[in-house]
């Protein structure tokens, strides 16, 4: 079982990207997912989850900038992230609450946004 992260790159300010991840292996269905996101020398913070049945919790931060979304068929969860600052500027971890294995964490995208 694992949860594959992909999306990340390089953007300038102002610009959007779209993060995936995705869960394979064999699982029974999948809890809340979410992001996370680690600047350098930072502590890992929430940026947005998604429950299964589709309710949304967002940091301040990104309210109005970003937006989590999730295909429960594919077993995906997706960030829009839009109006990039440079202070967005992180390695973005997926998360998700898988049944019956528990809590998995991806492996991190970076995502680097120049001013």
């Amino acid at each position: 079982v694992q949860l594959q992260a992909s999306g990340g790159g390089l953007v300038q300010a102002g610009g959007s990207l779209r993060l995936s991840c995705v869960v394979s292996g064999s699982i029974f269905s999948i809890g809340d997912m979410g992001w996370y996101r680690q600047a350098p020398g930072k502590q890992r913070e929430l940026v947005a989850t998604i429950t299964r049945s589709g309710a949304i919790n967002y940091a301040d931060s990104v309210k109005g900038r970003f937006a989590i979304s999730r295909d429960n068929a594919k077993k995906q969860v997706y960030l829009q992230m839009n109006s990039l600052k440079p202070e967005d500027t992180a390695v973005y971890y997926c998360n998700a609450a898988l049944v019956p294995v528990g809590r998995y964490w991806g492996q991190g995208t970076e995502v680097t946004v120049s001013s």
